[in-house]
């Protein structure tokens, strides 16, 4: 798994110049979802990390065949508004079941739906309709929080 490091350190530059792109995993049902997020993240969501690719999942049995097949992931962004499977029974699995799990962050439906974005154990939460600025510079920070662990 690539390490994402912040540019805090000249330890941490010199890493973050060996990488390459982060890997973002995206599910949701919805395309026009989807879409809006990889529009919204475009190819780079700070100027201190790399650009990132985004890999979209359409179902949850999808993106757990990506997991067992050992590919590599820094960040999820999953749809709480997905079906059949939502997205924060599937972050709550992801959290008890994959080892230093990366960063989770969920789209919610209302501010209402936040304690089961709680109970997921996501670590962040943004709202329906998804405001471009909003998920960016909360994708910014996920990553930004993983590097510093990392680190």
């Amino acid at each position: 798994m690539a390490r994402i490091l912040t540019m805090s350190s000249e330890k941490n530059l010199a890493n973050l110049t060996n990488l390459t792109n982060l890997r973002i995993a995206l599910y949701s049902d919805d395309s026009s979802v989807r879409s809006s997020i990889i529009t919204a993240l475009g190819r780079r969501v700070s100027a201190d990390l790399p650009e990132h690719r985004i890999v979209e999942f359409a179902t949850g049995p999808a993106l757990r065949l990506y997991l067992d097949s050992k590919q590599s992931v820094d960040l999820f962004i999953l749809d709480g508004e997905a079906v059949p499977e939502g997205g924060l029974g599937l972050a709550r699995q992801l959290k008890d079941e994959v080892f230093n799990c990366p960063p989770l962050l969920v789209i919610t439906g209302r501010v209402q739906d936040n304690w089961l974005a709680a109970w997921s154990k996501a670590d962040d939460a943004i709202l329906h309709p998804i405001d471009p600025f909003t998920l960016a510079s909360k994708v910014a920070k996920l990553l930004n929080d993983k590097a510093e662990v990392s680190a």
